[in-house]
């Protein structure tokens, strides 16, 4: 726009000045006044048009130049808002992947723990395997013992009914 009303003023002004050479010319060719007077009118009018385009002109530059400013200074501060942003996320992402080394850390440890015990626990089914084989032979004893003294008692049971009988035959 800017561009277009200058080149509606240059253009003017040449019309302007075309004009005024001719009226000069004409006024040197002995010009009739009523003529002249409808030059000069229409050279006022032109100047005037002129004038007013160097005015919307002067004033359109200084709306572009405020807008621009307007334009610039919410472009910096979006920019601004930007890197505040990106800079919060990187913070972020610092934070978050600090946390995951951490918690990579632990799982490392819990995994460590997990096969330590499961070691343990293969000892110790190990162990069990042999308490349960002990277990079983000592229940066998303890069956053959439980049995033997049933025996030893039927026996005992024997003698005091034998001895109970020769007592009183022995007495008499």
């Amino acid at each position: 726009q800017l561009l277009e009303a200058k080149a509606s003023l240059s253009l003017a002004q040449t019309r302007h000045a075309l004009q005024l050479q001719q009226a000069k010319a004409q006024m040197n060719n002995m010009v009739p006044k009523k003529q002249f007077e409808q030059l000069q009118t229409s050279l006022r009018e032109e100047q005037c048009k002129a004038q007013q385009l160097q005015e919307n002109l002067h004033r359109q530059a200084e709306q572009m130049c405020r807008q621009l400013v307007r334009t610039q200074e919410e472009h910096e501060r979006l920019l601004q808002a930007a890197a505040e942003q990106a800079e919060g996320l990187e913070h972020n992402l610092r934070s978050a992947e600090a946390l995951l080394a951490e918690r990579v850390a632990q799982l490392k440890d819990a995994q460590a723990q997990l096969s330590r015990n499961k070691l343990l626990i293969e000892d110790l089914r190990e162990e069990n395997r042999g308490f349960a084989m002990a277990l079983q032979v000592a229940e066998l004893k303890q069956k053959s013992t439980e049995e033997k003294n049933q025996l030893l008692e039927e026996q005992a049971s024997a003698l005091k009914q034998l001895i109970g009988k020769i007592t009183p035959a022995s007495l008499s």
